[in-house]
């Protein structure tokens, strides 16, 4: 049995009673708390179609047809089951941070809370971790866990998330290409990433995505040290992604690389409102418990 102290009982306690909602309408195979595009017989309204024959006439709105003396039929959105998929980015940088606190640490305590919540609420979850193909420098064997319900299956994305390592070069676009191409069904994807990749590479994936009808998830997971640059003295600069460690003054490049991540922010910033995904940019000093309790609040439908 692997290790799921990712898994804390207070912070799923605590969050227990906030619903995790699909931003738009979900495709499924149950009846469930999220709106489909299909019409069935729930209790929001959709709208009115006119009579047919062979239509149940117990969905005739007698009121509409004492108005105009035609007969027509309210229909309602059929509620579904959400289908999440946990999208990880296991790229060497995701080992980033200290001891027990790395980045790939962080998502696997907000993957894993997610998933359980997910599953508690009868919804479908999946796992997808890769680094890029096989045969790439160092990269972990990938991970590709369809959404399933029940409790079986979710004990098999946790076991999955325990086990994840950070390790390899980036190849987290062909991994979001592929993930469109092989979820035929609409789907919340939920990322977490460093985000490390070319702008226009990345707002292509995105856009793969939301061209597949996916409610797509964010979270940005930087280290303060990585905004900053705040080192003092001389250091060594090592690429955990597999290029040479270098050794820098940080009074000659600090401005620079100061610039060129502010460059960077804006440019994701232009992704997140050409794709309008559900973006998160989080700091890993953050509590993640907070963190997801403004997610998920964030998702909850508004009162009309």
């Amino acid at each position: 049995m692997s290790n799921r102290d990712f898994l804390d009982s207070k912070v799923l306690s605590r969050l227990m009673a906030l619903p995790l909602f699909a931003r738009g309408a979900m495709l499924g195979s149950v009846t469930g708390m999220h709106r489909s595009p299909v019409k069935g017989s729930s209790l929001e309204f959709a709208q009115y179609r006119k009579y047919v024959p062979g239509d149940d006439i117990r969905r005739l709105d007698w009121r509409a047809w004492g108005r105009s003396d035609r007969y027509y039929l309210k229909e309602f959105e059929a509620d579904t089951n959400l289908r999440l998929v946990l999208l990880i980015d296991v790229s060497g940088s995701m080992a980033y941070g200290p001891e027990n606190a790395t980045r790939i640490d962080y998502a696997r305590k907000l993957a894993g809370t997610l998933a359980w919540l997910a599953a508690r609420q009868g919804d479908a979850v999946g796992l997808w971790a890769s680094a890029g193909s096989e045969h790439r420098r160092g990269a972990p064997k990938p991970v590709n866990l369809p959404s399933r319900r029940g409790a079986t299956h979710l004990g098999l994305v946790l076991d999955n998330l325990s086990d994840l390592k950070a390790a390899g070069t980036t190849s987290l676009i062909e991994s979001l290409h592929e993930a469109a191409e092989r979820i035929s069904q609409r789907a919340q994807i939920t990322i977490l990433s460093d985000l490390f990749a070319p702008a226009d590479e990345l707002k292509s994936a995105i856009q793969h995505l939301r061209f597949r009808k996916h409610d797509v998830s964010i979270f940005h997971l930087l280290d303060q040290r990585e905004l900053d640059f705040d080192f003092d003295r001389p250091a060594r600069f090592v690429d955990l992604e597999g290029g040479d460690p270098i050794l820098a003054d940080p009074d000659d490049v600090a401005r620079a690389y100061r610039q060129a991540v502010q460059e960077w922010l804006i440019g994701i910033d232009e992704i997140v409102r050409t794709t309008a995904i559900d973006y998160h940019r989080i700091k890993l000093t953050e509590d993640y418990a907070n963190v997801l309790a403004r997610y998920l609040l964030g998702r909850t439908p508004k009162r009309r």
